[in-house]
């Protein structure tokens, strides 16, 4: 069943962490809450797992109400069958990997073949044999995937992922990225994934949701967020943005071309530094007026030359904010040509 958000909020005092907000969560799908500290994504994924109580709106799972504030109902946290990973990982240091995993199992009375699902669910996490061993005989990934295990024994309905990769060095970042997005399609698992890391939301995800200062900006595929982003900062914080007309119009860097052809744009340039990136070399350039652009390039280039660049029309974002309304920040309506 998809989870929907409807309408939820939150405030601080005097801060609107979560200005109203809705939105689908749909089964089965890897959905990633992706924007800067502060802009809502964790408190929104709070509010879901039941750690933090809306001020207003409603989340249902399927037709089942799990919170209203105009219904008063209000499901704690062991109630919703959802299950979370958290950012350190929250092992504890004197139980084994078998009691950890099998920790929420019995915390919520599910006492019922524990032994053989807690044995599963290491196994399917390729623990196996690792059961008596406490957390800190352990790898960083090897405790990541503890923590996965223990978060899916109980066969959640949705697991909440708060910035799970954050503590580990780059290399096994990378690996557990590929990992944890294998095991969640494996288990057959709805996930909602919270991060700031832009390459995390593209490879991870089914659907991205950008958000920014407590709203959402955009939802959609990552190719639909990067390829047709609905609003300027989306453009910016997604991948490398190039502003024919700031806020307006916009070409990515792998769309810019040397050689001239008929119908393109033509545009001249100061080449201010060159960076080589293994596959290609990453060009940074002084367009005067426009400011500062990125492109890429097969061959070295030299800091200092002018070049002439070449832009396709079809290939020019034009970002059109049209409706953008003050009412809570639930209105949003974006003319993408």
């Amino acid at each position: 069943m998809d989870i929907i958000i409807d309408g939820l909020a939150k405030s601080f005092g005097q801060v609107q962490a979560l200005k109203p907000t809705r939105l689908r969560i749909r089964k089965g799908g890897f959905t990633t809450l992706l924007g800067p500290s502060g802009c809502g994504k964790t408190t929104l994924l709070r509010m879901i797992a039941g750690l933090e109580s809306p001020d207003a709106g409603e989340i249902r799972v399927g037709d089942e109400v799990i919170f209203s504030s105009g219904k008063r109902v209000d499901k704690p946290v062991h109630r919703r069958n959802f299950g979370m990973v958290f950012q350190d990982f929250a092992l504890w240091p004197h139980m084994t990997v078998f009691e950890n995993v099998a920790f929420g199992l019995r915390a919520t009375g599910q006492s019922k073949e524990m032994p053989s699902r807690v044995l599963e669910a290491i196994e399917r996490v390729r623990l196996g044999g690792m059961e008596k061993r406490l957390p800190h005989q352990l790898s960083g990934g090897q405790q990541q995937r503890v923590a996965f295990a223990r978060a899916v024994v109980a066969r959640p309905q949705l697991v909440l992922f708060d910035e799970p990769l954050s503590a580990l060095d780059a290399m096994l970042r990378d690996e557990m990225r590929t990992e944890l997005t294998s095991l969640v399609r494996d288990f057959g698992l709805t996930a909602l994934y919270v991060t700031h890391d832009q390459t995390e939301a593209m490879s991870m995800s089914d659907e991205v949701v950008v958000m920014k200062d407590g709203r959402v900006l955009q939802s959609g595929t990552p190719e639909q967020i990067y390829a047709m982003p609905a609003h300027p900062f989306v453009a910016s914080f997604i991948g490398k943005s190039n502003w024919l007309e700031p806020g307006k119009r916009m070409i990515r860097p792998e769309h810019i071309r040397w050689q001239r052809e008929p119908g393109l744009e033509t545009y001249r340039a100061t080449i201010r530094s060159v960076s080589y990136m293994g596959d290609r070399y990453e060009i940074q350039l002084d367009m005067g007026q426009l400011g500062s652009w990125t492109a890429y390039h097969g061959t070295r280039l030299s800091a200092g030359e002018t070049a002439e660049l070449y832009v396709s029309p079809q290939h020019i974002c034009h970002i059109e904010n049209e409706n953008q309304s003050n009412e809570g920040g639930i209105e949003y309506e974006y003319a993408i040509q």
